[in-house]
């Protein structure tokens, strides 16, 4: 693998985001609201091609029985499962307001549960959940539908339910198999536990399972997470997402937990890295990008090959650059040239379907420039490459006039060795895979005006 100096760490290893959307999340506003929403949703209604685009759903279930304490996503930690029930009927409310504005029966072809822990519901509530979105929503055959698994809380019989309920695709939580890195984060789960939960899944004939994977975590070393990648690649899981740890304390109140001196340093995690992507590459992964990576023959891969790689809120994805209905409390969705997010408070979000609205609090409506820089930046991101003539035919503009600031700062990426520029491509090179965020960074207009990069994590 290339060897990543301390200079250009100090240079490239800057805060950023993950840009899983263009523009990212910290950019919705408040003015955009339920007003912008129901547009979006009634353009799509009497669009031509309206019934003809399938959907993508999110639902997001927040609840969970423990605090994992590296955790930044939206979650509510409670034992008290007689919450579920409620939440559910909620989530009915608010398919109810969605198929007032877009119709019944349209088709769907990817579908994912997450969290929170998706699992915190009992199998009788999934059922309920399941039937809810097919009553509503036509989920074509062969269509992607996965949810997002804690082992601590499925055995074999549970997977055989979610299987019979008709998801095809798991991901299991990990993290990392190391005992003492578990004890550090709150999260204790043996690695047999694990390996169990993956034959089984097999065994009931799940088409992709994925185990998450983060390094930077309290406790870790490059030797002890060279132990965690060997069990791994033993497991041999269809796809691996590899997450860097984001300390950010300050907006994060479970990491306040962690102890700073516990976490290893840059080097440290720039080693757990390249070798990550060595342990992967030896045993026969294909590297999706940035933190994927999937056996040969997996959707995922077979994406990548042939170029209909695409970049979503739950990271890469095999599916077209369609419409996403996001459901449940904080959850972002994506429908036309719109971004919107839910209310992040179970109070807020239950407030404003008890007043029968949907419960958009922020959003965006994007520009033609957005969607411009968003193309480039997703094929930056997804391809490692961008095609000058394919960004000039689709968004009618000459490029190298329009980029002609950003191709400037491209100069010092590629002396250093992260990206070739050629008379009509950007290619990322190898060395450029491990700064493809900062890559992608030089073409996002609102953070180049930006002097608040903190509150994003590290590139590394």
């Amino acid at each position: 693998m290339p060897a990543i100096t301390t200079e250009l760490l100090t240079k490239f290893d800057v805060p950023g985001p993950r840009y899983t959307s263009y523009p990212t999340a910290d950019r919705f506003v408040e003015a955009f609201g339920e007003a912008d929403y129901v547009q979006a949703l009634e353009q799509r209604r009497t669009g031509p091609a309206a019934m003809a685009l399938p959907l993508s759903l999110y639902v997001h279930i927040p609840f969970c029985e423990s605090l994992c304490y590296y955790c930044a996503c939206n979650k509510i930690i409670t034992k008290h499962h007689d919450r579920s029930l409620p939440y559910l009927r909620y989530l009915g409310k608010e398919v109810d307001l969605h198929v007032q504005r877009i119709g019944a029966g349209q088709t769907v072809s990817q579908l994912h549960l997450g969290g929170g822990t998706p699992t915190f519901f009992n199998d009788d509530e999934l059922g309920e959940l399941m039937a809810m979105l097919r009553r509503n929503f036509s989920l074509v055959p062969g269509g992607e539908y996965s949810i997002e698994v804690d082992p601590r809380t499925v055995d074999a019989g549970r997977l055989e339910t979610l299987a019979r309920l008709g998801f095809n695709r798991l991901s299991f939580g990990v993290q990392d198999f190391d005992p003492l890195v578990q004890k550090a984060v709150h999260r204790i789960q043996p690695a047999e536990q694990v390996f169990a939960l993956v034959e089984a899944a097999r065994g009931l004939g799940f088409e992709s399972i994925n185990v998450d994977l983060i390094y930077g975590l309290p406790k870790q070393t490059p030797e002890s997470f060279d132990r965690t990648l060997a069990q791994v690649a033993e497991l041999r899981p269809d796809r691996i997402a590899l997450y860097a740890y984001a300390h950010l304390p300050e907006r994060f109140k479970p990491q306040r937990r962690i102890a700073a001196v516990d976490l290893p340093g840059a080097a440290n995690k720039v080693a757990m890295l390249a070798r990550s992507l060595a342990a992967f590459d030896e045993a026969g992964y294909v590297y999706v990008g940035m933190d994927h990576f999937a056996l040969p023959g997996d959707a995922l891969a077979v994406a990548k090959r042939q170029g209909r790689l695409h970049r979503n809120f739950q990271g890469y994805s095999t599916q077209p650059d369609c419409d996403l209905i996001a459901l449940g409390v904080s959850a972002i969705g994506k429908v036309g040239a719109t971004y919107s997010q839910n209310a992040k408070s179970l109070e807020d979000y239950q407030d404003l379907l008890d007043q029968g609205h949907l419960p958009v609090v922020r959003g965006l409506a994007v520009s033609r420039d957005d969607l411009l820089r968003r193309a480039v930046i997703m094929a930056l991101m997804c391809q490692g490459e961008v095609q000058f003539e394919s960004i000039e035919v689709g968004h009618l503009i000459d490029f190298k006039r329009y980029f002609a600031a950003e191709l400037e700062t491209l100069r010092g990426m590629q002396a250093s060795g992260l990206v070739s520029v050629s008379e009509h491509a950007i290619q990322v090179t190898a060395m450029g895979w491990f700064f493809v965020r900062g890559v992608a960074m030089v073409f996002d207009k609102y953070l180049q005006a930006d002097r608040t990069r903190a509150r994003f994590s590290k590139i590394i």
